[in-house]
């Protein structure tokens, strides 16, 4: 694959002079690149066996604020290092950013060197470590839709985040021409992303005005985490170098449709064969598919919070907007919280369409094999297909409507606390809580339109 790079290829272009900069990263709570820009010299003599990080980058906010009450670190406790140790596995080529490279790093005990248990990556391998020792391994595939606006980052802030101008006028869904006009900067994310190891199956304009879709190939679940952040990372230094601007924001406008991302998975042996498919079986689903999906059901308010981490997340789940507010399963059917996608195929899967697209990909990936695993365990029975239009659904299970209400299941689930433990599941219900504490305090545009004379 173009831009994958093994660290003999690394040593040989820094010593022909066509790389000097390795960024060298960690995913944060809210799913971002942090990290350093390693001289490339540096990061191929002694950089590559590890470096280090303040452990505070587990346990901010979306400000970078240094918050209260974690256990895991605190001003009282000094806020000392973790360890960064690359995963040279990760190395890739950063097309768009001149002589540079990228490397993920996983998150180390500065002292015992063991994987900090509350690190996006972490908690996805020790998932995928359950599924091995069960005989399986995970497929999954996320799409990601974003906007993309005429300003700049810089205009946009300048203008207070009012009055953006998306790069389209009307729905692009599917369509052509206006996507034509927007190629100077869709067919550099295309090709940037498709360079640097991410194999892009296509871009396409979505269901509103400004809104974008990128889709790539699916892969195992820890290399598709990683592709999806580095995904949100490149689209936007991308358009930022094209003087425009993307927000993953799961609803950035009232009159506007919300930004989805959409988790496709399918379980397989180790040796390839898949585990979800059953050709004598209704619609093509293995017992063990049916079993998986029925935990995710089972489950589903349990693991709202880490598909919809932030207050903003909840404002998405609108009726007639193709986003889900029920958490039932049917057929092919875009208004259900999870579809069933390449029925009667050895491609069949789950599509759980629930989660924003501001979503953490190790979480929200984590706990959906969590749950799936649990419907395993337990042979959950999968309940009757929900037939028709899900929003008409009034006594069909119900996706939380609020942060608050998702953080109440959330703390409650002896599944996930089961899986991760409990020191994980404190660590981000903190998070989660501190976020619904800023908000609640904060008074919005629309309370001073709306009450300032009047009330």
């Amino acid at each position: 694959m173009a831009g994958k790079l093994t660290f003999d290829d690394l040593k040989k272009a820094v010593a022909d002079g066509e790389i000097d900069t390795v960024l060298t990263v960690i995913v944060d709570m809210q799913g971002r690149l942090m990290g350093k820009r390693m001289h490339a010299e540096f990061f191929v003599k002694t950089a590559w066996e590890e470096t280090h990080c303040c452990n505070y980058l587990l346990a901010t906010d979306m400000e970078m604020s240094t918050i209260d009450g974690f256990k895991a670190t605190s001003w009282e406790a000094g806020y000392g290092d973790y360890v960064m140790k690359p995963d040279l596995a990760t190395l890739r080529l950063i097309p768009w950013l001149e002589g540079t490279a990228l490397v993920i790093c996983d998150v180390l005990d500065h002292h015992t060197h063991e994987e900090i248990a509350h690190s996006p990556r972490a908690i996805l391998k020790k998932q995928i470590a359950r599924l091995n020792a069960m005989g399986m391994k995970a497929s999954i595939g996320s799409e990601l839709e974003f906007f993309l606006f005429k300003e700049s980052y810089e205009e946009a802030q300048a203008k207070g985040h009012r009055g953006l101008t998306p790069i389209s006028g009307y729905n692009e869904d599917y369509h052509i021409f206006q996507t034509t006009k927007e190629e100077d900067v869709m067919r550099a994310i295309r090709n940037g992303l498709n360079g640097a190891d991410i194999p892009v199956e296509n871009s396409k304009g979505e269901a509103c005005s400004g809104q974008e879709e990128i889709n790539v190939r699916y892969a195992d679940a820890l290399t598709m985490a990683d592709r999806h952040s580095i995904i949100k990372n490149g689209c936007k230094e991308i358009a930022w170098a094209k003087g425009r601007s993307i927000s993953f924001m799961a609803k950035w406008s009232y009159d506007a449709a919300g930004n989805s991302s959409h988790l496709h998975q399918s379980l397989w042996s180790l040796d390839g064969q898949s585990l979800f498919y059953d050709p004598d079986a209704e619609h093509g689903m293995s017992e063990l598919m049916r079993q998986y999906l029925a935990g995710l059901l089972y489950h589903a308010s349990e693991m709202t919070y880490f598909l919809a981490p932030y207050i903003n997340s909840y404002k998405r789940f609108m009726d007639g907007t193709f986003a889900p507010t029920r958490a039932i399963w049917s057929m092919d059917n875009r208004t259900a919280g999870y579809r069933i996608c390449g029925a009667d195929t050895s491609g069949v899967r789950v599509e759980c369409r629930i989660g924003g697209a501001d979503l953490n990909p190790y979480l929200a990936m984590a706990a959906q094999l969590a749950a799936g695993i649990d419907g395993i365990e337990n042979k959950r029975e999968l309940e009757p297909a929900f037939v028709g239009n899900a929003y008409d659904g009034k006594d069909a299970r119900e996706v939380p409507g609020t942060l608050r209400g998702a953080l109440e299941a959330f703390e409650a689930s002896d599944m996930l606390r089961a899986a991760m433990g409990n020191d994980v599941i404190d660590h981000y219900l903190h998070a989660g809580r501190w976020e619904q504490f800023e908000q609640d305090r904060r008074v919005t545009d629309w309370e001073v339109s709306r009450g300032f004379e009047r009330a």
